[in-house]
């Protein structure tokens, strides 16, 4: 079998598997920019909203930080794969930007 690999065959944001007289270009893990394989441990990069812990890439969670993130009155963070949203508190809905009472 020659090792297709090698030669670097595939994208930025894939990582190549070698195969039995082929090979195959297979999507990094969300959390990574750019991989040498499969999952969050094997990222060269984390991407935006991700650290490095343990070896692996992580989620960040915005709404944990010391400085809040969602500042407007009556206002929710809620944590999301790499990011963040802000939502109105419940009891409230969002009118031309500003969280009021339902």
């Amino acid at each position: 079998d020659l090792d297709e690999c090698a030669a670097s065959p595939c994208k930025d944001h894939q990582y190549c598997l070698n195969t039995d007289g082929s090979f195959s270009c297979k999507a990094c893990d969300a959390s990574c920019i750019g991989c040498t394989g499969e999952g969050s441990d094997k990222c060269k990069t984390c991407a935006s909203g991700y650290m490095k812990e343990d070896g692996k890439c992580t989620d960040i969670d915005e709404c944990n930080l010391p400085d809040k993130v969602c500042v407007k009155e009556n206002q929710d963070c809620v944590n999301t794969s790499g990011s963040y949203k802000c939502v109105c508190s419940e009891g409230f809905e969002d009118k031309d930007g500003t969280c009021v009472q339902t």
